[in-house]
């Protein structure tokens, strides 16, 4: 009669080895976007650096320096596009959807303030009144700072409508 030996079970990665390698693939992605966009910056004769870093779970890029205006354009419908193009760049060389974050003259950091500010005014009304609040429409990046902030001060929000006039409402949790 044979037994048999129990084998033990293969290990998985650790904690901290999945952390690099998720940090080593958002670094690549970056890499990915610096290249296509300093391209794009040599292409329309634009100055300036790029910067990257990695934020949480995804890549962040920030073009910053000179008269980059034409960039980000009304309301930061250009920056949006960009972002779309280059998330669409980082595709094309990795095979993988992107969540990239791109900055451009600091825009997106100063508008992550004005709407941080929305938000806990909005808070504020909700804990108030006891009743939902609509915002105005917002962009999806706009909207996630919305949600962010919300949850943080323990009320519920969703975000409803249809592009590009989605907006969040913001709600007394349910008790």
């Amino acid at each position: 009669m044979t037994s048999e030996i129990p084998q033990e079970p293969t290990p998985e990665a650790q904690p901290e080895e999945k952390t690099s390698e998720l940090t080593k693939a958002l670094e690549n992605e970056g890499d990915i976007a610096a290249d296509y966009l300093e391209e794009l910056l040599d292409i329309a004769d634009l100055d300036g650096d790029i910067d990257m870093d990695v934020e949480g779970d995804r890549a962040s890029v920030s073009v910053v320096g000179g008269d980059l205006d034409r960039l980000v354009g009304d309301n930061g419908e250009v920056l949006e596009a960009l972002q779309e193009l280059t998330r669409l760049a980082v595709l094309r060389e990795t095979g993988e959807r992107s969540r990239l974050m791109l900055d451009i003259g600091g825009h997106r950091a100063q508008r992550r303030g004005v709407i941080e500010g929305v938000a806990r005014e909005a808070v504020a009304k909700v804990q108030a009144d006891k009743e939902p609040a609509s915002l105005d429409p917002m962009t999806p990046f706009e909207r996630k700072i919305v949600h962010d902030v919300v949850a943080a001060a323990g009320l519920d929000s969703s975000s409803e409508g249809v592009e590009p006039t989605r907006y969040v409402v913001v709600r007394p949790t349910a008790e």
